[in-house]
């Protein structure tokens, strides 16, 4: 499956129970960030269980272009030997961060304060994306940053040359934002500062700590106030990466809604800055259970356990949640549609300017297979018909956008009749063996041209 290529239209076909043990990849965001502090570092970073999908191998081509030397050993098994903050080199081509709003962001970052010029791109999804809500952070530093109208790539970043420490308060709940200016910060003089008033995913934080850079968060009347002192040596790390919340998401919600399910997804990261889906399905009476609950490299696991579930209600989720599963809404508006009730899902405008505006693709899609949405700017309410009682049988839009193809893959597995989506080809920039992995638990997943 490519991302960028030819579109692969694929069906998804009511199926029997799913059975079995779903290793899903390593934590994309983990995956990410390893390589770019890894980068950053002096000396050889080893990681095991590295994403190998197409998001984070185009992070890893953007580190090799920075001058770090980053090698593939085979089974997931990454070493990278850093160049050390602030040692990036000018790369002689464009990046091409492909369909990843988390690598383009995290990118900029890293080498804003640094004296280099770099143009970034992506495909068409990404390019259409705003940029403006990072790079406004990123030039208090220093910065130049030059692009298409509405701050749209392909973008020109000419990195500080002198950069100062900033004090940022970050306007909306943003992981990608606050990691930019935490690791913008790196080459920075003093104390960098990041003010969110929402907790966000705090990969970042743990990782900058890991790696041996001087980091506090403190919880203030203010908000969480982040503060990093810049221009550290960081200390190379062995990484385990944990397996991906986001990706088990689809499997654990494919297990809820297909009837005799019994599904078992190993060391799964429970991160409470990214466990809030499990909670919610929890909550509508979900059979969800937590197996060998542990801790590796600083973050919690558990295996994670979900049987069929007839019995799924409708509840309003927290907005306060939204941040700790905001990749998760739409496949739990296919959880919604198969529960009793209306799932209500509040402040979560942040869908809007992900790889596609998810409320809205899922919002037709869910419309079209029979299923009554409601939505607002910063909201919407799914109405469930109940187990058993969502027809399907249409062909909907993934319009670029991986977790919108994968969300109806899984809704298709229990309508009355097939989900077709136009094109399953982005699923392969964050889950590549999303198609195997799937059929392997007994899903009957169909490609048009097979």
């Amino acid at each position: 499956m490519s991302g960028h290529g030819t579109p692969i239209p694929m069906t998804s076909r009511p199926c029997g129970p799913l059975m079995g043990d779903a290793n899903v990849p390593g934590d994309k965001s983990i995956s990410h960030r390893s390589l770019i502090l890894g980068a950053l570092s002096v000396g050889e970073t080893r990681i095991t269980g590295l994403l190998e999908g197409e998001d984070v191998l185009d992070t890893a081509k953007a580190m090799r272009a920075f001058g770090a030397e980053v090698t593939d050993h085979g089974g997931g098994k990454w070493s990278v030997f850093g160049v050390g903050v602030g040692g990036f080199a000018e790369p002689d081509h464009v990046i091409d961060c492909g369909n990843s709003g988390t690598g383009v962001r995290l990118i900029m970052g890293a080498m804003a304060t640094s004296p280099i010029t770099v143009t970034f791109t992506g495909d068409a999804s990404l390019n259409g994306r705003p940029m403006g809500r990072v790079t406004d952070p990123l030039d208090l530093f220093g910065t130049q940053t030059v692009g298409r109208t509405g701050g749209r790539l392909p973008m020109t970043l000419v990195g500080a040359a002198d950069p100062l420490p900033v004090r940022y308060v970050v306007p909306v709940p943003s992981a990608q934002v606050k990691s930019a200016v935490l690791l913008a910060g790196l080459n920075a003089p003093g104390q960098t500062v990041v003010i969110e008033k929402e907790a966000t995913r705090d990969h970042t934080e743990r990782m900058l700590v890991g790696f041996g850079a001087e980091l506090t968060v403190v919880d203030t009347d203010e908000g969480r106030v982040i503060t990093l002192t810049g221009q550290p040596e960081l200390k190379p790390q062995d990484i385990i990466v944990p397996r991906d919340p986001s990706s088990a998401a689809f499997p654990v919600c494919a297990a809820i809604i297909t009837p005799g399910s019994d599904v078992l997804v190993p060391n799964i990261g429970l991160n409470p800055t990214r466990a809030g889906l499990f909670t919610t399905l929890r909550e509508m009476g979900a059979d969800l259970t937590y197996e060998n609950m542990r801790e590796e490299g600083g973050e919690p696991v558990a295996d994670l356990r979900a049987k069929f579930s007839p019995n799924l209600k409708g509840i309003a989720v927290p907005p306060a949640r939204a941040a700790s599963m905001i990749d998760e809404y739409p496949v739990l508006s296919v959880v919604a549609s198969f529960a009793e009730g209306v799932t209500d899902m509040q402040g979560v405008k942040e869908l809007r300017v992900k790889e596609s505006d998810r409320i809205d693709a899922m919002a037709k899609g869910l419309r079209a297979a029979g299923v009554t949405v409601d939505e607002g700017d910063d909201w919407w309410k799914v109405t469930g018909l109940g187990h058993g009682n969502v027809p399907g049988g249409v062909t909907v839009a993934s319009v670029l956008d991986h977790r919108i193809a994968m969300a109806f893959m899984v809704m298709g597995m229990a309508t009355q009749k097939p989900m077709t989506v136009d094109d399953g080809s982005p699923i392969a920039t964050s889950f590549p063996i999303f198609e195997g992995l799937m059929t392997g638990l007994g899903a009957q997943l169909v490609r048009a041209n097979s």
